[in-house]
């Protein structure tokens, strides 16, 4: 920090040059010493000349931190002193301009900071800007400036864009409106309805003694336990009852279920064969005993006898009754 009595500027260590500067021709302005940045005056003694020269050249170089100041040592004029740091921290290149840029885009303002600050950091990312050449309409810097509030200030943000007629925002009138607020939430008591929409819940730790509130909890002191009758718990957490439902036997065993189905007595014809067979004899009617040929089994053998024959069946579950060729035969 350069002081000057009372005048204390901060030593420019490459930030902020628009800001810096500023404060230097003021410094060298209330000094008169200001002549020493321009061309030296014809009705000027030289001696004059070259004495307010060497001061304005100490005020800056004071102003100035330690790693920038070696960039002009080698200059001999205060001017030139000035010259050189503008093309250095000034220069509208492409490379500073992307710079300053992204910082206007990432400028935000945290919950619960200080708007002025916001503000003024805000402005001074735009001077800067203006220096490079970039310049941004009153009422473009005004929607920059809204869209940097923090959530909390949403209802503001609505509130003025809803009211704003056909010409606009001006900066100046949105910067007035914020601050205003501000000061508005501060004498409520708070900064911001986001502080307020974020207050602790909970029971407290401690109550008043006249409290009556169905929301009073009893102490565990006062508890019993339903079931082991003892004071300082509840049932849900006696131990006792835990470690009893621990120590319980588990047994495990198997169980088998066996299903029997018998199908001697059920016999399924197809109506289109020529003979039907069954091996049980009580099904039939008319028995003729006798040889009636050969029959082929399943597996490809075939039987010679067929010592029963009889003409008509009447299946238990069939109404009507059946005139087929039917066949027992013996093995």
């Amino acid at each position: 920090m350069a002081e000057d009595g009372k005048v204390a500027i901060e030593k420019f260590n490459g930030s902020d040059f628009g800001w810096w500067k500023m404060q230097v021709e003021a410094l060298l302005c209330q000094k008169d010493l200001d002549v020493a940045l321009g061309d030296k005056p014809e009705k000027m003694d030289q001696a004059d000349w070259e004495l307010k020269d060497k001061k304005a050249r100490a005020v800056i170089t004071l102003a100035l931190a330690k790693s920038v100041a070696f960039n002009i040592m080698k200059e001999t004029t205060a001017s030139g002193m000035m010259n050189a740091l503008s093309n250095m921290y000034e220069k509208p290149s492409t490379a500073n301009k992307v710079f300053l840029i992204r910082e206007l885009v990432n400028t935000k303002m945290m919950e619960g900071a200080s708007v002025t600050s916001h503000i003024n950091n805000l402005n001074s990312i735009l001077s800067r800007l203006l220096s490079v050449g970039i310049k941004f309409d009153d009422e473009v810097q005004a929607l920059l400036l809204l869209s940097s509030l923090p959530d909390s200030w949403s209802g503001t943000v609505t509130a003025v864009t809803s009211s704003a007629g056909a010409s606009g925002m001006t900066f100046e009138g949105i910067r007035d409106l914020v601050l205003g607020e501000d000061i508005r939430r501060k004498n409520q008591g708070g900064s911001s309805s986001y502080e307020m929409l974020h207050v602790g819940r909970g029971r407290r730790d401690s109550r008043d003694s006249g409290s009556r509130g169905r929301s009073s909890s009893r102490t565990k002191k006062s508890v019993k336990c339903w079931n082991c009758n003892e004071v300082g718990h509840v049932k849900s957490q006696c131990l006792k009852k835990q470690l009893n439902a621990a120590t319980e036997d588990v047994f495990e065993d198997d169980a088998l279920i066996l299903s029997d189905e018998s199908s001697v007595d059920s016999w399924v014809m197809d109506s289109g064969a020529s003979i039907h067979a069954t091996h049980s004899s009580d099904l039939m009617k008319n028995l003729i005993i006798g040889d009636f040929g050969k029959v082929r089994l399943g597996n490809a053998n075939s039987s010679k006898k067929l010592p029963a024959d009889f003409r008509k069946v009447s299946p238990s579950n069939e109404v009507h009754e059946l005139a087929i060729n039917t066949r027992s035969p013996c093995h």
